[in-house]
């Protein structure tokens, strides 16, 4: 089994929940605390081992791209005025990983920006799939724990979180059998079912290891049930096969930072552990309690 390498962000989504910030940057590039939501996902790909991020961007998505790149205007001027610790933060961005982009013209659902990036996924190979507002409070951690799955498997993982019931409908829920230590192995796979129909609590969370056969489902794949060729259609279709699945109940709390609460949510968390401002967030946040 080749290790897992490689790894692919769709980031090429509106942000249209943040309108009107997001009109003219994307959302990945808000900032939680000093960094970009996005680069919390890439030191985490990097720590768990993954050596080569692509990004499936679109238009308005230029800001991450110069965001990993090299900024010589930047350096020079941190250099002459001897701000040689923020230098180090800024040249540690740019040398994290190899990076690659490839554009999604049309906004055809998640598994077509997956495919986009097919061309640089060799056929035998398996590959992380994060999607860009899936934070948790230890990036890193999470990451290893999908991984650490599919080495175990060697099949797809899906990133698994456990949510309270009156949210089932805005997730892909699953159903499955329990083999211990967080680990299921998934029989059915709903897309956004309604809150009575949905067979679990356990949602899928935007934190995948994608095996070659998923891949190669997503390039014969013309349209799923939504008319847009997405991830759980490609399930849908590795399950009809009779080839396994798996998911992973990430340890770690997840900071889905696609709705402005919990985006709030992830600013004070990771807030409240900087050295910097944490006495005085803290005194703020009781202040507010009163």
């Amino acid at each position: 089994m080749k290790k897992i390498r490689k790894a692919i962000f769709p980031v090429a989504g509106f942000g249209t929940r943040f309108l009107p910030a997001t009109k003219a940057q994307p959302k990945e590039m808000l900032p939680v605390l000093d960094k970009p939501t996005i680069q919390y996902l890439v030191e985490g790909a990097v720590a768990a081992g993954i050596e080569e991020i692509i990004f499936v961007t679109g238009r308005g998505k230029r800001a991450i791209e110069d965001h990993f790149d090299h900024s010589f205007e930047l350096e020079k001027n941190l250099v002459e005025k001897n701000k040689l610790d923020l230098l180090e933060k800024v040249r540690k961005i740019e040398n994290l990983a190899k990076f690659s982009y490839v554009r999604q013209p049309i906004p055809l659902g998640d598994g077509h920006a997956v495919n986009c990036a097919a061309h640089l996924i060799e056929e035998d190979e398996a590959v992380l799939v994060w999607f860009g507002d899936t934070l948790y409070d230890d990036c890193a951690a999470a990451a290893k724990q999908v991984i650490a799955v599919y080495e175990k498997y060697g099949d797809t993982v899906i990133g698994l979180s456990e949510v309270e019931k009156k949210v089932l409908n805005t997730f892909g829920v699953i159903d499955g059998v329990d083999l211990g230590g967080g680990v299921y192995e998934i029989k059915k796979f709903v897309e956004k079912p309604s809150i009575e129909a949905a067979p679990s609590n356990l949602v899928q969370v935007g934190l995948n290891v994608i095996s070659p056969a998923v891949m190669k489902i997503l390039k014969t794949m013309k349209s799923g049930k939504s008319g847009e060729i997405r991830l759980a259609d490609a399930y849908d279709e590795m399950l009809s096969q009779g080839k396994p699945l798996y998911g992973k109940k990430i340890e770690g709390e997840w900071l889905d930072t696609g709705n402005k609460f919990n985006f709030l949510k992830a600013s004070l968390k990771f807030g409240l552990k900087d050295k910097e401002i944490s006495a005085d967030l803290q005194k703020l946040i009781n202040g507010l309690a009163k």
